[in-house]
């Protein structure tokens, strides 16, 4: 796990974990929302099976609370795996506003082939 790096990919809407010969190994798949306010929300988690049991999914989820703090932007989880890590770390993720998961909601209802 320590060679693993983290990265943002905003356009792709993937926060991507590469390992050390820069290929990616998981990703939290995300759209952000716009209305009724800013928020990361994270549809799925991905970790491929040669790397699964090594952390990286709870330190892709981890990270993306770090960028949503770092640009002070709520995160709305719709992934389920992300959803699991929100309760078991309520202390670096904030509980996020139940208006904001229904647009998210609503948002991925409208584009049905996005994820």
């Amino acid at each position: 796990m320590s060679d693993i790096r983290i990265r943002d990919d905003r356009a792709a809407g993937r926060l991507e974990a590469l390992d050390e010969d820069g290929d990616v190994v998981g990703r939290i798949e995300y759209f952000v929302l716009e209305s009724p306010g800013r928020a990361l929300v994270p549809v799925h988690t991905i970790v491929e099976p040669a790397h699964e049991g090594q952390g990286i999914a709870g330190s892709l989820a981890r990270e993306l609370y770090v960028l949503a703090a770092r640009e002070e932007t709520p995160v709305a989880p719709l992934c389920p795996y992300v959803v699991k890590w929100a309760e078991r770390h309520p202390e670096e993720a904030p509980v996020a506003d139940p208006a904001l998961l229904a647009a998210a909601k609503d948002w991925l209802r409208a584009h049905p082939g996005r994820f």
